[in-house]
């Protein structure tokens, strides 16, 4: 009688062990799937900005404020900008900040020097919620006027 208990004992053990390690794996891959998710936010919105760009620097890209917060927004099969937050599924906050950037004597990008207007730093931030908090991540890249 005994060695029953025992053995069901044993038996419970291992497949609570099993059931929480299942559980754990199933919350990091779910947890996962948002971060790849944001990653792929975070590419497109970068390459709408290239493509701005592309379809001219003066009415797309240099009238941008460097104080202002951008959103993107889809409509009618064309990209554009908003001052308004536009959440992605509901779930994922995308927004675009553009920089100056400044040369220096050797005419390398630097913090100060003289203003290069055919050059932006573009900054695309994905905010989402996961687990007990917000996650939020960065990639930025410079824009050159292509003229």
């Amino acid at each position: 009688m005994v060695e029953i208990i025992i053995g069901s004992a044993i038996m419970l053990v291992g497949i609570l062990a099993i059931s929480v390690s299942f559980n754990t794996y199933l919350e990091y891959s779910l947890s996962n799937q948002k971060n790849v998710e944001a990653t792929y936010l975070l590419q497109e919105g970068i390459e709408v900005m290239t493509f701005f760009r592309d379809k001219g620097w003066t009415n797309n890209i240099s009238r941008l404020s460097t104080t202002t917060t951008y959103y993107l927004t889809f409509s009618s099969n064309t990209w554009a900008t908003s001052t308004s937050p536009q959440y992605v599924d509901g779930l994922f906050l995308r927004s675009i900040n553009v920089y100056d950037v400044r040369r220096d004597a050797n005419d390398d990008i630097a913090v100060s020097g003289t203003y290069d207007s055919n050059i932006k730093l573009v900054t695309a931030t994905v905010s989402y919620f996961q687990g007990k908090g917000t996650t939020t991540k960065s990639m930025s890249k410079y824009i050159v006027n292509i003229k």
